[in-house]
C-alpha cells in the first residue's frame, strides 16, 4: 500500500477548535483547587461555589493553569492562587468581558487573603454585576 503524504493545511484554513464541555471543564477547576494549599485551597473552594451560586450561566474551564469562568467561551472572571506566582496574597480578577465599568476608573483585580461573610457578599455581588 503506497503511503501519501500528508496535507499540510494552508494559512488560511482554520483548525477547528473544539468547544469546551461544561462538565470536563468543571472537573478540571475542582481537581486544579484541590491540589493547593490551603489557605488557596480554602479560597478558592469558597470563590467556585460563590460564582457557582450567583452566575450560572458562567461555565468553569481552566485557563493558564487558574480557575476561570466564562460567558460565550469569553473569560469573565478566575482566581489566581498566592502559590501561583509566589504572592501574599490570591487574587480574584475580572477581565474586560465583566461588566463591572463604573466611570472612567474601576478595579478589575482584587486581594483575597480570606473569604468571610463580608467577602462572600461582596463576590456575589461583582459577580452578578459582571454578568448583567
Amino acid at each position: 500500500m503506497k503511503k501519501t503524504a500528508k496535507e499540510t493545511p494552508s494559512p488560511d484554513q482554520k483548525k477547528p477548535v473544539p468547544k469546551a464541555d461544561k462538565e470536563n471543564g468543571e472537573g478540571a477547576v475542582l481537581e486544579k483547587i484541590a491540589t493547593m494549599q490551603d489557605p488557596d485551597r480554602v479560597i478558592g473552594e469558597r470563590i467556585h461555589a460563590i460564582i457557582k451560586a450567583s452566575a450560572p450561566v458562567l461555565s468553569p474551564k481552566l485557563w493558564y493553569g487558574m480557575p476561570a469562568y466564562t460567558r460565550n467561551g469569553k473569560i469573565v472572571c478566575f482566581f489566581q492562587s498566592a502559590e501561583k506566582f509566589s504572592t501574599r496574597y490570591a487574587t480574584l480578577g475580572f477581565l474586560h468581558e465583566a461588566n463591572l465599568d463604573e466611570g472612567a476608573m474601576w478595579p478589575v483585580a482584587f486581594a483575597i487573603k480570606e473569604v468571610t461573610n463580608a467577602e462572600e457578599a461582596r463576590i456575589a455581588a461583582l459577580v452578578k454585576k459582571a454578568v448583567r
